[in-house]
């Protein structure tokens, strides 16, 4: 008997082990389940963030988070401009005069032709500083001067060799003189703009290339010059035996003097101006005349 309890126990055991191992060897099939979603830390979100997301720059102009340290703002230097009593600097001008244009007036458009680049710069610094309203006659006489007779030697050079500006067809009508947003002629400068300033001593300023014309300075005009200047310039044409002849009873003139004759009657008569100037007096009654204008170019 205690034989064959021994045998089933043996058995048994055995049974038992095997089953063990079929069950351990033997994987169940995985019910498909929805996915929940993971909440991860917060430290590990904000790792996450730096790593997928782009990096965003914040301008200088914002304003820095409270946790960094504040952007320290530089310092602005301001540097005062030069304080002058010219409301605009005719420099480049003057030193184009200076270098091209002799004490007598005779130009060199040559050397103005060498020289377009600085002429370019000075006529472009004209296009962007228009008189206002705030510039005092001087500033403005000045500059309306300047303007048309560096635009004046801008044409020729631009049409340079030529005998005469009358070469050129129509000069004076030519709308090819920048300021600002419009386009002027040199009529607009002269008949427009400078006459209307009411001053006849404008006529012996501006320059027309020609030999009969008054003669270019060689230096520019400023406002603290210009009247000074024009006092000079006039007083020179009218006594020079080249433009005029003057004697007490009879003068022979400049044409000038006859195509803007209205210009130099608004204080009284043409020989009331003359008289202002001319180191000859001139009686009221003279015999007058005028001269045939030379208008080939006053170049060197």
């Amino acid at each position: 008997m205690k034989n064959i309890l021994f045998t089933l126990s043996i058995c048994l055991f055995f049974s038992c082990s095997g089953s063990k191992t079929i069950a351990q060897n033997t994987t169940p099939t995985k019910i498909q389940e929805p996915k929940e979603k993971v909440v991860q830390d917060d430290s590990i979100l904000e790792d996450e963030k730096k790593v997928n997301l782009p990096k965003i720059i914040t301008p200088i102009e914002e304003k820095a988070p409270e946790t960094e340290k504040p952007l320290q703002k530089t310092p602005v230097v301001t540097i005062e401009p030069k304080k002058s009593n010219e409301a605009f600097d005719h420099k480049i001008w003057n030193y184009l005069l200076q270098k091209h244009v002799s004490a007598k007036g005779i130009v060199d458009y040559k050397g103005f032709k060498q020289d377009k680049s600085k002429l370019r710069t000075y006529l472009n610094i004209l296009s962007k500083n228009m008189p206002k309203e705030s510039w005092n006659k001087s500033d403005k006489l000045a500059y309306w001067i300047n303007a048309y007779n560096a635009f004046t030697v801008k044409l020729i050079i631009d049409n340079y060799p030529l005998k005469s500006i009358k070469d050129i067809e129509n000069p004076w009508e030519l709308r090819f003189i920048k300021l600002g947003a419009k386009w002027y002629t040199l009529n607009d400068i002269e008949h427009r703009i400078l006459r209307k300033m009411k001053d006849p001593r404008i006529h012996f300023g501006i320059n027309c290339t020609s030999l009969s014309c008054p003669r270019l300075s060689n230096k520019s005009f400023t406002a603290q010059n210009v009247d000074q200047e024009l006092e000079k310039l006039t007083t020179s044409f009218i006594n020079d035996t080249k433009h005029n002849t003057i004697s007490a009873n009879t003068i022979k003139l400049s044409k000038i003097f006859l195509w803007f004759g209205k210009d130099f009657k608004t204080k009284g008569t043409l020989i009331q101006f003359l008289n202002i100037y001319s180191k000859t007096k001139i009686n009221e009654k003279a015999k007058k005349s005028y001269r045939v204008y030379d208008w080939n170019l006053n170049e060197s």
